[in-house]
């Protein structure tokens, strides 16, 4: 064989080579491997291993098989009281059709270009049907909104042919702007002083309504103590005056005295000196005369 021979040889094995190496690929796990033959995907390869092509004809392109997050950044929204909020929400999508993905889509970054307006159009369209107090609330049923935008943004998806799943869509912050929130701040003050004094002013009034009560209370129970008290001396007083009429019938001398030592009481209050006539009862009964 001539050296000429010989170099020829060796020329077509290291260009077989080249062309068994160019041919060859790797598929790895946790993704897809596109083939594509002038722009269009022709085979789709999805179990890890030696994959071959076309060389110079094929060529290849990778898509993740596990799920993707994307994070969006902070967008301004205006709520259904024309309040503006930063809102901060991230969406999580996966690819379910490689080659639905790549006629619609082509690559990755694409896919969340198309995210972001699908999930910003839906955020928007949900907040300006909800008042900023609500969406700040801790009553605010946040796990229902963002199955609703999550069911948006699916729809879509779906609708637009892109090959992809939308797994969920979340809203991570939402917060007023810098030069508004001092503001509403104040007015939140405000408006919370002003539930305060309603407050005390119901706290006065009924306040009132117990101090009257309690005077009523009391003024009742007093007349009633009188009242009693009055019942109890009349029955006393009768019953005085019925021990007296039957002392007075067993010893009518004994109660005469009686009564003339009372009148003594009643006529020497504030008198010094009494003057009485000689033939006076009351002169008798002080010299023991009867």
């Amino acid at each position: 064989m001539t050296a000429r021979g010989i170099r020829t040889i060796g020329i077509a094995a290291v260009l077989v080579l080249i062309a068994l190496l160019s041919s060859a690929f790797i598929v790895r796990e946790g993704e897809y491997k596109v083939v594509l033959r002038f722009g269009e995907a022709v085979r789709i390869y999805e179990e890890p291993g030696i994959k071959f092509k076309i060389p110079f004809i094929e060529n290849t392109m990778s898509l993740p098989k596990y799920q993707l997050i994307y994070n969006s950044n902070p967008t301004l929204i205006l709520t259904k009281d024309k309040k503006p909020i930063n809102v901060d929400h991230y969406a999580v999508w996966r690819i379910e059709d490689p080659q639905t993905f790549i006629r619609s889509l082509k690559t990755v970054s694409n896919a969340e270009s198309r995210i972001g307006d699908a999930v910003y159009n839906a955020v928007r369209r949900k907040l300006s049907e909800i008042e900023y107090g609500e969406i700040i609330s801790e009553n605010t049923a946040r796990g229902d909104l963002n199955a609703e935008v999550t069911k948006i943004v699916a729809d879509v998806a779906t609708n637009q042919n892109y090959g992809i799943r939308i797994v969920d869509v979340r809203i991570k912050r939402t917060d007023l702007p810098e030069e508004n929130k001092q503001s509403v701040f104040n007015r939140m003050i405000s408006d919370r002083q002003s539930i305060a004094a309603g407050y005390l002013s119901e706290g006065d009034e009924e306040s009132r309504k117990i101090m009257a009560s309690a005077d009523r209370q009391a003024t009742e129970l007093i007349a009633q103590a009188e009242a009693e008290a009055k019942k109890i001396v009349a029955e006393g007083e009768e019953e005085a005056a019925r021990i007296y009429n039957e002392a007075y019938g067993k010893d009518p001398e004994f109660y005469k005295l009686y009564r003339t030592l009372e009148s003594y009481v009643t006529t020497l209050q504030g008198e010094p000196v009494l003057i009485i006539p000689v033939d006076s009862p009351y002169l008798k009964y002080l010299i023991g005369e009867k």
